[in-house]
């Protein structure tokens, strides 16, 4: 099955769209947010405040020395992306698959981008209710939580390939 070209065009805007909106948020939150306060927003459900992460996911790594961190948040990272985009390439996945690896691919070089360009990223989104809340994370961190929803979701609904569909049943023992 080949992908059409209006798929192949849609998926390559979603990466545009995706990487576009990181870096425009992340600029807008560096020119508002830097050096000031945090701000509370519908009654402190939605927390804003400027942090630039070195690290990855809730700064996991930030600690770790600078050359540790560049293999693995760079070299790594570049790597894997790769590798999910070229097997889910190779292996034609069907659009909605698709469309979740791309939007973890592009979260993913997004963030990777800040990092080769500025040795870190920077977060500005927190949300929670009371004491339950999530860590500070940005446009692509959201882009590569609803690729990877998307992705096991669509995965996890994938109907019977027709051999499986057709194996006949195990044979029963007759008493």
């Amino acid at each position: 099955m080949t992908r059409t070209r209006l798929e192949q065009l849609l998926l390559v805007g979603v990466a545009v769209l995706t990487i576009g909106c990181d870096h425009v948020t992340k600029r807008v939150a560096s020119e508002a947010l830097f050096g000031q306060p945090m701000r509370s927003f519908l009654a402190d459900t939605i927390r804003l405040q400027y942090v630039e992460n070195p690290g990855g996911f809730l700064s996991l790594g930030a600690t770790w020395p600078p050359a540790v961190r560049v293999a693995v948040f760079s070299g790594l990272s570049a790597v894997l992306l790769v590798l999910l985009l070229a097997v889910a390439v190779r292996h034609r996945w069907p659009i909605w698959p698709m469309a979740g690896v791309i939007l973890c691919v592009a979260g993913g070089a997004s963030n990777w981008i800040d990092r080769i360009a500025a040795g870190c990223v920077v977060d500005f989104l927190n949300v929670g209710y009371g004491p339950i809340r999530t860590g500070i994370f940005n446009v692509a961190d959201v882009a590569v939580m609803a690729g990877g929803a998307l992705l096991l979701f669509s995965m996890s609904r994938q109907p019977e390939s027709p051999v499986e569909a057709t194996e006949p049943a195990p044979p029963t023992s007759e008493s």
